[in-house]
């Protein structure tokens, strides 16, 4: 029987696809990028609270106290979040953007680094060369068509391997906040842990955003309708996300969820109807062999 922390983590990844292709849909109706990244969290926050008070309620259970380390973990999670993704979205503007598209997945080798020296949790030979394996066909996938060589020390590298580093800090900050709620159970866990985090994500992008781009808060709002699903996929893929970090090592984890790569691919072949390269085959191949030597060996 497949373990839940599998669903889980394969549910997240699909919602997390459609999420991007919302939030894509989201620049050509005049938000900016922070706008954009915004409404996954103002949307997102009181849905999780509401899910949260749900379970609470279901279950009987008093409200856990949320202490200091509890927090600690958030804010360090949610800075991370937000750092790696204004790191991803300054790629966007540099020609070899691709590049360091390639180098943030560096993230899966750094999660299960990250997770040995501060958490403790180690990562076992089978289960540390099925992560290599997904890192390369994931390699393999991030090339453009036509496109060159990885081996490029640039500033897109640099951009890459920080949002790589800081997108595998927040999967840790994560993982240890569920383990603070140690006793509850795993999806009451990863709801109040993603009501804590969605909820300062919130409050730390509105601050940056009437900073930085005054006015664009009320064009998030206004546009409701379409930032309002985004922030419903996004607090139904980090839900899946937060469930599967509290039942298991983040390296884990963060390697099974390259699988959103497959289906971005699958998704520009089944709607787009652009042609499959030998490449991508390739890539999809030792994803695939990864995901399969993971649920076997974990």
């Amino acid at each position: 029987m497949i373990d839940l922390w599998v669903i889980a983590t394969l549910a997240a990844a699909l919602v997390q696809t459609v999420r991007f292709s919302l939030q894509r849909s989201l620049r050509g109706a005049g938000l900016s990028s922070g706008g954009a990244t915004f409404s996954r969290f103002l949307f997102a926050a009181p849905l999780a609270i509401a899910l949260s008070a749900c379970l609470l309620g279901a279950s009987g259970q008093p409200m856990p106290a949320l202490d200091g380390r509890f927090w600690v973990m958030v804010v360090i999670g949610g800075l991370a979040q937000i750092i790696a993704t204004l790191a991803t979205v300054a790629l966007f503007s540099l020609r070899n953007f691709a590049v360091g598209i390639a180098f943030t997945k560096t993230e899966t080798i750094l999660v299960a680094l990250f997770s040995i020296l501060f958490l403790g949790e180690t990562v076992s030979v089978a289960g540390f060369v099925a992560i290599l394996l997904g890192f390369g066909g994931v390699l393999l996938l991030s090339v453009p068509r036509g496109g060159r060589a990885l081996a490029v020390v640039n500033r897109a590298s640099a951009l890459g391997l920080t949002a790589g580093a800081f997108f595998g800090i927040s999967a840790i900050g994560y993982r240890a906040a569920t383990l603070e709620l140690a006793g509850l159970d795993a999806l009451l866990r990863a709801a109040l842990t993603l009501a804590a985090v969605t909820s300062f994500q919130t409050v730390a992008m509105a601050f940056w955003l009437r900073w930085r781009e005054p006015g664009e808060i009320a064009r998030v709002v206004a546009r409701w309708r379409v930032t309002g699903l985004v922030g419903l996929t996004g607090m139904l893929g980090s839900l899946g996300w937060f469930l599967a970090f509290a039942l298991q090592n983040a390296a884990y984890v963060r390697a099974l969820g390259q699988v959103e790569l497959v289906f971005s691919v699958l998704g520009s072949w089944l709607v787009f109807k652009e042609r499959s390269r030998p490449r991508e085959l390739v890539g999809i191949a030792l994803l695939l062999a990864s995901i399969v030597a993971l649920v076997l060996v974990v």
